[in-house]
Order: structure tokens, then sequence, then C-alpha cells
């Protein structure tokens, strides 16, 4: 046997680990958003979860880009508890403002990413924030339909599909490829928000008492 092939197994190996470390972390923390704790107790539990979703059960293995950008990671995170934060109070003031029912619809949001992880990110992303929730998916199309408050006209839509398409944008940017990643910049150098109105909308709410 060649001195080389072992040396070629953990190499390979290693790669491999490396490649699946963001998924796994990624399982972990969702585990622990999921349950609202951030405790030892949750993140063990979070890692014997993650451990039998990808040890025990035979799914098919998740190709990752091999880049993992820490500043816009941490970036990432930091934004995402601040709209969690924003968003909880932005749905206690609508529950309590007895003026007015607050606006709601189902819009539909075009992602520019073609990459399912990225896709999947986008939509936890967005579920977990308060106001949103994820309807349905168009995977052949990229389209993600959302069913958000506190829209009352065409610029809120337009508000809306602008902060999950920015969501996109920061988690391409964490774990993105480069190729997705000049794309985005690409994208944002001719103005992503003058990409087109989008998929229609189903509103609903949106009249005062």
């Amino acid at each position: 046997m060649s001195p080389d092939l072992p040396r070629n197994r953990l190499r390979r190996a290693t790669l491999t680990v490396w490649r699946q470390l963001p998924f796994f972390v990624w399982l972990i923390a969702l585990w622990m958003l999921l349950w609202g704790q951030f405790t030892w107790l949750a993140f063990l539990t979070g890692l014997a979860a993650a451990v039998i979703v990808t040890r025990i059960f035979r799914l098919p293995p998740v190709e990752l880009s091999g880049r993992v950008n820490l500043w816009w990671g941490f970036v990432f995170v930091l934004e995402f508890l601040v709209a969690v934060v924003q968003g909880s109070l932005t749905v206690a003031w609508h529950v309590l403002d007895f003026r007015r029912q607050p606006g709601v619809a189902i819009i539909g949001v075009q992602l520019r990413t073609d990459d399912d992880l990225i896709m999947t990110h986008t939509a936890v992303t967005a579920s977990l924030i308060p106001g949103s929730l994820i309807v349905e998916s168009d995977r052949d199309r990229r389209i993600l339909y959302l069913h958000v408050i506190g829209v009352r006209d065409d610029a809120g839509v337009e508000k809306q599909r602008a902060k999950v398409r920015s969501w996109e944008a920061r988690i391409v940017r964490a774990v993105g490829s480069r190729a997705q990643l000049r794309a985005i910049r690409a994208d944002a150098a001719r103005g992503a928000g003058s990409a087109g109105r989008g998929p229609d909308i189903l509103r609903s709410g949106g009249s005062g008492r």
C-alpha cells in the first residue's frame, strides 16, 4: 500500500469535516433558537440531535461551499438578534393598537441565489423573526412565500421583500461560495431594489376600524 494513501484519506476526511462543520453548528444553533434557550442543556441536546440527524439518518450529503467568513457570520448573528427584538416589539404594538387592524399579506420573494441550502437558511431566518412566516417555497423558481403583518400598501410589500433579500445577502456573505458572493455583489451594484416587483401578493386585513 502506498504511504501516501493514509495521508490522502486523512486529507479527504479533514476536508469533509471542514465542509460539514458549519452545517453541524447551524443545526445546534437552530435547535437552541427553536427552544428559545441558550443554555448548556440546550447546547448538549442540540449536539445530540445534530449527531442523530447527520449520522443515524442516511440523508444525502450536503455540499457546502467550504468558505466561512467569521466577520460576516458575527454580523449576521448580531443583526438577527436585533431583528428578533424589533419584530417582537412590532408584533406587540400591533396587538395593543386597538385603533386599527394590522395589515397582513402573503407575499412572494424572488431570491437571487440558486442554492437549496442558502434558500433554506433564508427561509428559516425569515420565519424565526416575529411578524413573518414562510408558508410555501417554490424551489424551481427560487420563490419564498411569506405571511407578514404590518403591511398596508405596496411600499410595505417592497420593504418586506427587501428585508428577505438582505438576509439572503448576509447569509451568502457569511457562508456562500465565492461565485454566489460575486453574484450578490454584482446585483447590489446594479441596485437590487430595482429588480422588479416580484410575484403577486394576496393581501387582506388592511382596512382601519
